[in-house]
């Protein structure tokens, strides 16, 4: 079970978007940033492999290069950032690309765990040109990912993917994306 329902979190984003109060999410890489975030009044927390890269003194764009396994790392930065979350919904940055990955269980283990949602990260979004045509063209493709999204959607997961343009936006909108 999620620490936090998708029903419950959507209720109160929307009713934070009629009083136009800002909804601020945040990734986190360490179970220290993660208290201070909470600390600070975040409203959502996001663990990703870019976290850890950050922590070790490494760029965000190391987390699209296959220096490691996004979707493991992301599961064991949960044990270090889950346990010390108490009021902050978490989401995992998961890799809807890997070919490796068994998403119905995956997502199944994360709500499992006590996350509340997801985000499409790394994505092939944030690459263009030759190497997106040949990414996309090889199966590794943004379709994944909002496949992805409309799976976690169907397991009542929070979604808020990450989209590059109005295509990407129109097809996670479709997918049921609740935050874009």
């Amino acid at each position: 079970m999620p620490r936090f329902d998708r029903k419950t979190l959507m209720e109160k984003f929307q009713d934070m978007k009629r009083r136009r109060v800002p909804i601020v999410g945040g990734g986190a890489g360490t179970g220290l940033s993660a208290k201070c975030e909470e600390e600070g009044g975040i409203d959502l927390i996001v663990i990703y492999n870019s976290g850890r890269y950050r922590m070790a003194g490494r760029g965000s764009l190391s987390g699209i290069l296959a220096y490691g396994n996004a979707n493991d790392i992301v599961m064991e930065m949960a044990r270090e950032v889950l346990p010390v979350t108490k009021r902050t919904p978490v989401l995992a940055g998961v890799n809807g690309t890997d070919p490796f990955c068994i998403f119905d269980k995956f997502l199944d283990d994360l709500k499992a765990l006590g996350f509340s949602g997801i985000q499409n990260f790394p994505t092939v979004g944030l690459i263009d040109g030759i190497l997106r045509a040949n990414l996309e063209e090889t199966g590794m493709s943004y379709g994944q990912e909002v496949d992805l999204i409309r799976l976690a959607r169907s397991k009542d997961m929070l979604t808020t993917p990450y989209v590059f343009n109005a295509g990407e936006a129109e097809a996670m909108a479709k997918a049921g994306a609740d935050i874009i």
